[in-house]
C-alpha cells in the first residue's frame, strides 16, 4: 500500500503579502501518482506570484490505496487549501469523495480538479473560513479547446465557430481523456465524432457520454487512422487529438503515409517531446500542438477556481493583464 506523501514542494509563494489573507499561506497541490515528473507546479507558482498570491504549490505522490489516508490526513479540512489538481490514477477514484460536482464531472465521470469551497454552498471558500465542503470540477476540456485553436490557422476550432458542415472531430485513444476530448468536440460546435481505439469494447464505454452530448460517434480501429487521413478532405476529419500515453502512439506515427495540410494535432503526452507522432505528423506538413499547451490551459481555469474566494482572483484581472499571467505560466514550462 503506498501511502500519500509529499514529494517534493512547489517553488516559493511570492513574498509580498496580499491585502486581506491571513499569515500563513495557503495551500494547493496536485495529487496523483506518479507525481515527480508534474509541470503543474511550475505552472501555479507562475500565475500565483504574478497575482502577488501566498499560495503554496506542492506535489503528493498518492495512489488509490492511498487516497483514504490522505484525505484523513494531509488532505484533511485543516489545512487551509484551495485547490488540488488530480492526475491519474485519482480521476474516477476522487469523484465519490466529492461534496458536490459540475454538470461536466456528473457527465464524464472523471474530475481533475477539486475547489475547497465554504460554508455556504455553491460559494468559493473565503480566507480564513474553515472549508467545509470539496467540489469537483474537469478543467481537461478547457485545456483541450484552447490548445487546439493554438494549431488552428483557419479559424475552425475556436469556441462559437461552427466547423464546416459534414466535418468530423477526431480521437485516438478511448481512456478518461477521450471522455473529456467529447466534451471538447461538442463545445467546438461539432456533431460528429470519429474514435480510433484499440478496442473496440473500451470505446464503446463512451457511448454514452457522446449521446448525452448530442455527438454521433464512429468507432473505427487504429489501423484505420493512417488510411482515413491519406484519404485527405474525403475523411472530413477537421482536428486530432491523441490521448495516447506516452510512446504508445509511435507506431501509429510509422503507419502515416499522407494528412490534409495544417491539420492540426494535439498530442496530449508531452514527455518526451516531441513525440514521434508529432514529428511524423509535423513532416507531412500538418499542424502540432504539444499537450503542454493544454496543461497551460487546464491550469489557467484551475487558477481562476482556487483564487475566486480571494482578494488578488484571476478572473477579476482586465483582459490585458490575464493575458500577461497566461504569458508567464507559459515561459515557466518553456512554451514562449
Amino acid at each position: 500500500m503506498n501511502s500519500a506523501s509529499m514529494n517534493s514542494a512547489s517553488m516559493n509563494s511570492a513574498s509580498a503579502a496580499t491585502a486581506g489573507l491571513s499569515s500563513s499561506p495557503l495551500q494547493a497541490a496536485v495529487l496523483g501518482h506518479p507525481i515527480g515528473h508534474s509541470r503543474s507546479p511550475s505552472l501555479h507558482a507562475a500565475a500565483y506570484a504574478y497575482l502577488g498570491q501566498r499560495i503554496e504549490y506542492a506535489r503528493y505522490d498518492v495512489d488509490e490505496d492511498g487516497l483514504a489516508g490522505f484525505l484523513a490526513g494531509a488532505g484533511s479540512s485543516s489545512t487551509p487549501w484551495v485547490g488540488w489538481s488530480v492526475t491519474m490514477p485519482l480521476k474516477c477514484a476522487l469523484v465519490s469523495h466529492m461534496d458536490r460536482i459540475s454538470e461536466r464531472v456528473r457527465l464524464l465521470g472523471v474530475l481533475n480538479t477539486v475547489v475547497h469551497e465554504g460554508g455556504r454552498p455553491g460559494q468559493p471558500r473565503q480566507t480564513g473560513e474553515p472549508v467545509s465542503g470539496l467540489m469537483g470540477e474537469n478543467t481537461d476540456v478547457d485545456g483541450i479547446v484552447h490548445a487546439l485553436g493554438e494549431a488552428d490557422a483557419r479559424g475552425v476550432l475556436q469556441p462559437g465557430a461552427a466547423p464546416p458542415d459534414g466535418r468530423r472531430f477526431g480521437i485516438l485513444g478511448a481512456g478518461a481523456t477521450a471522455t473529456a476530448a467529447l466534451a471538447a468536440a461538442s463545445d467546438l460546435g461539432f456533431g460528429r465524432v470519429v474514435i480510433y481505439a484499440r478496442s473496440a469494447e473500451r470505446a464503446a464505454e463512451t457511448l454514452p457520454v457522446a449521446q448525452a452530448l448530442g455527438l454521433t460517434v464512429d468507432i473505427r480501429s487504429v489501423a484505420d487512422l493512417s488510411t482515413d487521413l491519406s484519404a485527405g478532405e474525403a475523411t472530413g476529419i477537421a482536428a486530432l487529438v491523441s490521448t495516447l500515453p506516452p510512446r504508445a502512439a509511435d507506431s501509429v506515427a510509422g503507419q502515416l503515409r499522407g494528412l490534409p495540410e495544417g491539420l492540426p494535432l494535439l498530442d496530449v503526452a508531452y514527455d518526451p517531446w516531441p513525440s514521434e507522432l508529432a514529428l511524423a505528423w509535423e513532416a507531412m506538413g500538418g499542424a502540432v500542438v504539444s499537450g503542454l499547451a493544454m496543461l497551460l490551459h487546464q491550469a489557467v481555469k484551475q487558477v481562476e477556481l482556487f483564487t475566486a474566494g480571494t482578494n488578488h482572483a484571476a478572473t477579476s484581472l482586465p483582459p490585458v493583464e490575464h493575458l500577461a499571467m497566461v504569458e508567464s505560466m507559459r515561459h515557466a514550462v518553456g512554451l514562449a
